[in-house]
């Protein structure tokens, strides 16, 4: 075990990260931080047992800390480790034990949360119906309620499983961990079967506090658009009828102090909402105008508005340019065939299409400056590239004006929507995406300036124009990778219409969960595929230029249409080989995520290839994936290790790909990732040999296909080099160490890389 320091509020490991390390608290403590929740690991935890591949949780030092880090992969792994240290066995297993049971114990609050949270909801609904009844007082539609579901749960705790482990823990612990220690297998056993099941409940965990985040907004929210909010809005109801409020506001009441129990709101939200009502001037209504503030009117008569209208007015469109762009979208949805191939109906979506960007600039620049003007509608038209509720039809309207509520699913460090990805442009959090000359906005304008078509003066005033930059993403990248993703280039029309829309938009709805799931499977198997060289430095302790390995995941944005298909925009962001590259994925898909994913990461592997490799990308002489591949591809007909069978099989895909290298590689890797990886044999002797070098699986893997004489070769070829680098690294690292330099998390996981 080495020894690892970590300062308070230092992060050990993110969510979603590669497990590449178990630790044990040896000084200090650790917080393991849900989306609501946390748990204090003290000294003598374990972080990594209620893990698998990929951290669940984040896990931060609450306080200067040591841990012990080791590798354990499973079972094999752990009895090795805990063979002959008796004192170690019984610090692993008591913190399994004791840990499992903090689990259940976090996992039985919520749970109880969940249940009393829809109960009230509820509950809570039927008395605003029942009083307006009661007082005759216009009902209002509130839409969020038609949706609103009881949580089904998958990753259970069974009554069974709650009842062992607090037994346990609280009437015989030292008794049940003095029988289980004396034998290696018991005690790895113990510490295995509460590995399973505290990965379990942690995902539990996640999936009742999920639950929480995205239907808390039903209860109490900032925007008003709540049961809060009713009830503020039939007390003034009640007022002008001079009936007395206080079984309204008895509800308000006890909609704060529920929303305070629950722990999911901010505590400002609840002090604020609370107030306004208390100071509210009960005294004078009817004396003067019903304030505007009640935006819960507004919000819940969504469908009986002309959502087209409100948009093109927002947009700053006048009388005459509203009825012109309307009568447009009329006649094309009164055609008998949307997507006919007419010319005349072609050129209408081209027309469609250009005023519809227009009309996004104009929208979002307005809402980019003043947030507060974000109403549903138009945020299911940024988002969604929602119009017209004709056009959609209402179900699938209601269900968008739910999502939007909830559109924090959809974003992550790394995965945005398209307008959050322009606000990140806008702010200038992220540079601009390149066009088709391979130029970003900074390098454009430029090379306008070096033309001649500007002078100095022009030069310097766009530099920092973030409206100009946000409308050289429009053009050069939005509305391209907004077709592409959509899948049917031909018919593609950029206002969403039913037709698109084959499922219930939860079912179709692109989550930034899923998205890093799908992901995530991918890094499971091809582990080296994010990996950049990167150059390490520390001339003060004898590094003046060392190559190491690091990871650098790529930015995913989500165009606003129902499609079919990926965009590999970008393998990298800027001129740095160390930038993140960019995906392009439809908001809402009917299509499997996971087969999607696997397409747009196999153009990455090519296109990362060819930006690394430069001119020299299809040189045979370049040991690279897409030189070999070419070369491969060019001259399969007189390759001795295909056979006839082979042979006719590489022409026909070449036919299918219609001669594109690339893409015969991409269904290929997809391919060697669903099929190869499990041993199903799939593919041709030499593309087999390419992609065991180039494409690489994780150790696990490998050490399964192994003793397969189709891999055995290739793989302890790789081995051999491998371990020829660890031990490499191994000296560096301690003459770096012995030079006074300090192993930063950078450097092991560079070594961790050659472990993989």
């Amino acid at each position: 075990m080495e020894l690892v320091k970590f300062q308070r509020g230092q992060t050990i490991a993110k969510r979603n990260d590669m497990v590449k390390h178990w630790y044990l608290v040896q000084e200090g403590s650790i917080t393991q931080k849900f989306e609501f929740s946390e748990v204090l690991l003290s000294k003598n935890s374990l972080i990594g047992p209620s893990e698998r591949d990929m951290y669940l949780c984040d896990y931060i030092a609450a306080e200067d800390t040591v841990l012990a880090e080791f590798t354990c992969d499973g079972a094999k792994d752990l009895k090795k480790l805990l063979s002959g240290q008796e004192k170690i066995r019984g610090i692993f297993l008591r913190a399994a034990v004791e840990q499992r049971q903090q689990l259940l114990k976090l996992y039985a609050d919520l749970d109880n949360k969940t249940r009393q949270f829809h109960m009230f909801v509820e509950t809570v609904f039927n008395d605003y119906k029942a009083l307006c009844l009661k007082y005759k007082a216009e009902q209002l539609n509130f839409l969020r309620m038609e949706l609103f579901q009881p949580l089904e749960m998958q990753h259970k705790a069974e009554e069974w499983e709650i009842d062992n482990s607090a037994s346990i823990a609280k009437n015989y612990l030292q008794d049940y961990l003095h029988l289980m220690e004396k034998d290696d297998s018991m005690t790895v056993g113990v510490i295995m079967e509460a590995s399973f099941q505290m990965h379990r409940f942690v995902q539990g965990i996640w999936k009742m506090e999920n639950y929480l985040a995205y239907n808390k907004d039903i209860l109490l929210n900032d925007m008003q658009s709540d049961l809060f909010q009713l009830f503020f809005d039939l007390a003034i109801k009640m007022k002008l009828k001079k009936f007395d409020i206080e079984p309204a506001a008895k509800e308000i009441r006890l909609i704060a102090k529920v929303a305070e129990k629950l722990s999911v709101y901010n505590p400002r939200t609840i002090i604020r909402r609370t107030k306004e009502f208390e100071e509210y001037d009960f005294e004078n209504v009817g004396k003067e105008a019903m304030p505007d503030n009640h935006v819960v009117r507004k919000e819940i008569n969504i469908l009986t508005e002309d959502c087209l209208g409100h948009i093109l007015e927002f947009a700053g469109y006048n009388d005459d340019e509203v009825l012109h762009i309307c009568n447009m979208i009329r006649e094309y949805q009164s055609l008998p065939d949307m997507s006919s191939m007419d010319k005349e109906v072609y050129e209408l979506r081209k027309k469609i299409a250009t005023k519809y960007y227009e009309i996004y600039y104009k929208v979002f620049i307005r809402v980019v400056k003043d947030e507060s003007l974000l109403t549903p509608v138009l945020e299911m038209f940024l988002n969604f590239g929602f119009m017209d509720l004709s056009l959609v039809g209402e179900e699938h309207a209601k269900q968008l004006y739910d999502a939007v509520a909830h559109m924090d699913i959809c974003h992550s460090d790394n995965i945005y929507t398209i307008y959050e990805w322009l606000k990140a442009i806008y702010h200038g959090k992220k540079e601009t995406s390149k066009n088709d000359l391979e130029m970003d906005y900074q390098v454009y304008i430029a090379d306008l300036l070096k033309s001649g078509k500007l002078n100095q003066q022009q030069y310097e005033a766009l530099q920092g124009n973030r409206e100009k930059m946000v409308e050289f993403e429009i053009k050069n990248m939005f509305v391209s990778a907004n077709k592409m993703t959509y899948g049917k280039i031909t018919t593609f029309c950029p206002i969403l219409c039913k037709q698109d829309l084959l499922h219930s938009v939860d079912r179709m709805l692109v989550t930034a969960e899923r998205l890093e799931m799908a992901l995530n499977e991918i890094r499971k198997v091809d582990y080296s595929i994010y990996y950049r060289e990167v150059m390490f430095s520390d001339v003060e302790h004898g590094i003046n230029c060392e190559r190491i390995m690091k990871e650098v995941l790529p930015d995913i944005i989500l165009m606003p249409n129902a499609g079919s298909r990926t965009a590999m925009w970008q393998e990298i962001s800027g001129l740095r080989s160390n930038t993140p590259g960019r995906f392009m994925f439809p908001i809402l898909t009917a299509m499997d995520l996971e087969d999607m994913m696997l397409e747009v990461c196999g153009r990455f592997r090519w296109e990362m290839c060819r930006r690394l490799e430069g001119v020299r990308w299809n040189d045979v002489r370049e040991h690279s994936l897409t030189a070999e591949y070419c070369t491969y591809l060019q001259f399969y007909r007189k390759n001795r290790d295909l056979s006839v069978e082979a042979k006719e099989k590489v022409k026909n895909a070449l036919v299918r790909a219609k001669n594109n290298f690339r893409e015969v590689f991409v269904r290929d890797y997809v391919n060697w990732m669903k099929f190869e990886s499990k041993g199903s044999f799939r593919l041709n002797k030499v593309t087999r040999a390419i992609l065991i070098v180039h494409c690489p699986f994780v150790k696990a893997i490998r050490s399964e296909l192994a003793s397969n004489p189709l891999y055995q070769n290739a793989i302890l070829q790789s081995e051999t080099e491998v371990a020829k680098k660890l031990q490499r690294f191994a000296g560096v690292y301690d003459k770096y160490e012995k030079a006074g330099g300090i192993i930063t998390e950078e450097l092991r996981d560079n070594l961790m890389f050659y472990q993989m």
